[in-house]
């Protein structure tokens, strides 16, 4: 019989296709890895999920989907990734700088795109009794490389809770009637609703807030940025004089999904004035409802140029997309 013997194979993703359309994207994404990032100093390894992806040019097939992932020993992008992210430590934007460089380099692309989503643990104290606690929050870091220039972004994922401001106004005005059907004065009634924070139903929500800058960001002051941009933070431990402050606070600062992106937008121009006009803001508001069975959502990108044109009185042209600016 005569022998088989393992031929070489075809480079079929270098081939020209079938059908010569350029993709936006291609590549791999949910990659489960440890990595080492550097935060105020302190070092820690914790969990992440990348996304690496290429521009595919309309002359080639596919990308090299194993120069992306570890699924193999002899997987190229599996052993840089171990020589970036377990042999030392950077801030989230910088790695996937570092890992999109990489893949611009051995995809032989016009263009690489990578994002890492970090789960990170925030240490803080209770309003209140000032107890030890733990918050997870996400941190974000996206780069874009093309053989001339590579931008990045920073980003965080917060959580908090809304009260909203629409059905608390209905509260307000059956509770007028009630207090005016029992006698009290329109002056006293006024100082009432004043004093007294009035029901309204709450909503968890999640913020999204993303800064494109050279300039120096704190992941942890956007964290803050968020949080504040809602009407009030939460926090994994509650003792009850803290559950109190929460509650309060919620109802005595009611706001919309909209509000918040607004809020956080304005707080980060006003946290960091030295960004450039052509740098980049992001902010994107989810509030999980309670009293319906859909959430609502918000959000808002551009440049920070037309941000504060539009600060100014003025309507911006455009609001710029995440992919346009890092394309630039």
């Amino acid at each position: 019989m005569k022998e088989l013997r393992p031929t070489a194979v075809e480079d079929l993703q270098a081939a020209a296709p079938d059908i010569p359309l350029a993709l936006t994207r291609a590549g791999v994404t949910g990659v489960q890895k440890a990595i080492r990032i550097e935060h105020e100093g302190r070092q820690k390894t914790i969990a992440a999920e990348i996304s690496c992806t290429v521009d595919l040019d309309p002359s080639q097939k596919g990308v090299h989907m194993s120069r992306f992932t570890e699924s193999f020993d002899e997987a190229l992008f599996g052993e840089a990734i171990d020589e970036v992210v377990i042999g030392e430590a950077f801030l989230v934007e910088t790695l996937a700088e570092h890992i999109a460089r990489h893949i611009l380099d051995r995809q032989r692309a016009v263009r690489a795109e990578v994002q890492i989503v970090a789960r990170y643990p925030l240490e803080r104290t209770t309003p209140v009794t000032g107890l030890r606690t733990q918050e997870m929050v996400s941190l974000i870091g996206i780069a874009a490389a093309s053989p001339t220039r590579t931008r990045r972004v920073v980003g965080v994922e917060a959580t908090g809770i809304n009260a909203c401001p629409c059905a608390q106004g209905l509260v307000r005005g059956r509770a007028t009637e009630r207090l005016l059907e029992a006698g009290f004065e329109e002056g006293e009634i006024e100082r009432i609703l004043e004093l007294v924070p009035l029901a309204t139903h709450n909503q968890r929500g999640r913020g999204t807030l993303y800064v494109g800058t050279e300039h120096a960001i704190n992941a942890e002051q956007l964290v803050g940025i968020v949080e504040r941009s809602m009407s009030s933070p939460v926090y994994e431990l509650l003792k009850r004089p803290d559950e109190l402050f929460v509650v309060e606070h919620a109802h005595l600062q009611p706001r919309f999904v909209e509000d918040s992106v607004r809020f956080a937008l304005k707080d980060t121009l006003d946290r960091y004035p030295g960004l450039d006009d052509g740098d980049f803001l992001y902010s994107r508001q989810v509030n999980l409802e309670t009293i319906h069975t859909h959430d609502v959502l918000a959000e808002r990108s551009g440049t920070v140029g037309e941000l504060r044109q539009e600060l100014d009185g003025e309507v911006a042209g455009r609001h710029t997309e995440l992919r346009d600016w890092l394309s630039a």
